[in-house]
């Protein structure tokens, strides 16, 4: 993934917070694929998804939700 396009000051937040999502997931017996499809996002190939690539993802879609909506 290309994240130029996210600030830095978001990214390693979103970072820390994916990875307690995952975590949690983990914890409850899931796999990386639960924890994707639990942010509504689509897993693709639930089989090659791996905990790492989960984390990306999550945190990616954190840094790019609509943040003029919250307020």
């Amino acid at each position: 993934m290309n994240r130029d396009h996210i600030n830095p000051l978001q990214w390693h937040p979103a970072v820390g917070v994916a990875r307690q999502v995952c975590a949690r997931v983990f914890s409850d017996g899931g796999t990386p694929a639960d924890a994707v499809i639990a942010f509504g996002l689509a897993a693709g190939d639930a089989q090659a998804m791996t905990w790492s690539k989960a984390v990306e993802v999550i945190a990616e879609r954190l840094c790019l939700r609509d943040l003029r909506k919250a307020a």
